[in-house]
């Protein structure tokens, strides 16, 4: 007898209504009219089941933090920082773990069962990620969370980032990040990189940098991160977020980048809603549209992650970590607007994450982790369009997350109707 069988799902490859056996928190069988029997059972109605969601750059320790101690009122990256700096000194310990709990309660919710965290270091009592540590532990068996030590005021830009990001290593933080382009200058950019993926390769750690988060085409980074990576033999250990000053480089050099990045097995994150919100503040018109070149990335080979990377803080006013959301902004910045590009989409915010956090034992095939999400949706490319209600989050084989679905009713002259939004145009 099994634990758990879902009846009647679609699957994101196309695949309908099959049957999801799982006993053991892994799914052990996936087929039409399984025979079996079952402790319990859900029926997946003609929906779409889901590998669990994957937000792959995210920042708890600020999440929910809007409006302290004040608004970002110019919209830039830059003051945005400040806004940071400002509110650190008034950060305690109670504040942060409540937030980010909070905050793990609605990605949840969400069906977003896989979060990589940037948490900064450039706090001398390193607040922030001890109380992170101690979020990672307690939503374990909920949650996969990865922390990156962050180095927001630049690794050698501030005077204790050497000490801190050892410190907060030791601690045990699970990947080594940077922001090159926040150091005083180009040459400190790439002398950081180096020292990082040295501390990487030697503590065979993950590397994860906010990358080129900048609209000046001469930000390179990326090509240094790329060829430290070859070097110290760092091959799909390492990530560039944001990329975003390859928006405004010349198409010459950006030919001769992409195949760079993909030798290197370098991952790519992109974050639709920051990047379209923080970037070309300073253009007036024409106005860059401020993401990466995620479709050239993902044609050249290179593995392209979507991640939500603020909700409410002094970066970005919005969100509820909602990663069809962030699928649905991406496909429109990128002009994915393809079935293909709708596709990859959705893969930015599953398959393509999961590659990014190296997740064990992550997808829809026996042998899995029982990890998935139920939308009320047909299909994936359907459920970024709609972005349904999570009918049931499932966690290790057991539902953690239910939502009634969403229905609503017309009352016309000519009789009461029920609205379907689903329509299954692209369900095959």
């Amino acid at each position: 007898m099994y634990d758990l069988i879902i009846r009647n799902a679609n699957l994101p490859d196309g695949t309908q209504g099959v049957d999801i056996a799982i006993k053991d928190e892994r799914i052990q069988a996936i087929a039409a009219g399984i025979n079996d029997s079952a402790q319990e059972e859900v029926d997946g109605n003609g929906y779409l089941v889901s590998p669990p969601f994957v937000d792959s750059h995210f920042h708890l320790d600020s999440a929910l933090s809007l409006g302290q101690p004040r608004l970002n009122q110019s919209g830039t990256l830059l003051e945005g920082i400040a806004l940071w700096g400002e509110l650190k000194p008034q950060l305690t310990f109670d504040a942060i773990k409540e937030r980010a709990l909070r905050m793990c309660q609605w990605s949840i919710a969400k069906g977003t069962l896989a979060v990589r965290s940037h948490v900064d270091i450039c706090d001398d009592s390193l607040l922030a990620v001890d109380a992170l540590l101690e979020v990672r532990e307690e939503v374990k068996p909920y949650l996969d969370l990865q922390l990156v030590a962050f180095p927001q005021d630049g690794y050698l830009r501030y005077k204790n980032s050497v000490d801190n990001l050892k410190r907060a290593l030791d601690k045990g933080v699970d990947v080594v990040g940077g922001i090159p382009h926040f150091e005083r200058t180009m040459a400190d950019g790439a002398e950081s990189i180096r020292l990082l993926c040295e501390i990487a390769a030697e503590r065979n750690l993950q590397v994860d940098m906010h990358c080129d988060e900048s609209d000046d085409p001469h930000s390179r980074h990326i090509e240094t991160l790329a060829y430290e990576t070859q070097r110290l033999g760092l091959q799909g250990r390492v990530t560039g977020s944001h990329l975003t000053s390859m928006h405004s480089m010349d198409n010459y050099y950006v030919s001769k980048l992409l195949p760079l990045i993909r030798e290197a097995g370098v991952h790519a994150v992109a974050n639709p809603l920051i990047n379209i919100t923080l970037q070309g503040r300073h253009d007036t018109y024409p106005k860059r549209r401020g993401m990466t070149r995620v479709p050239e990335m993902i044609n050249a080979g290179i593995n392209v992650a979507f991640g939500h990377d603020c909700v409410m803080d002094p970066w970005y006013s919005l969100g509820s970590h909602d990663m069809l959301e962030v699928a649905h902004m991406g496909l429109h910045v990128a002009q994915m607007t393809s079935l293909e590009g709708m596709t990859q989409a959705f893969d930015a915010v599953t398959q393509a994450g999961a590659n990014v956090l190296q997740l064990d034992g992550y997808g829809l095939k026996p042998g899995c982790y029982a990890d998935m999400v139920l939308l009320q949706a047909r299909s994936p490319i359907e459920a970024i369009q709609l972005r349904p209600a999570r009918l049931a989050v499932l966690r290790r084989g057991k539902v953690i997350a239910q939502t009634t679905p969403a229905q609503t009713h017309l009352n016309l002259p000519n009789g009461a109707h029920e609205v379907d939004f689903s329509h299954g145009l692209f369900s095959s």
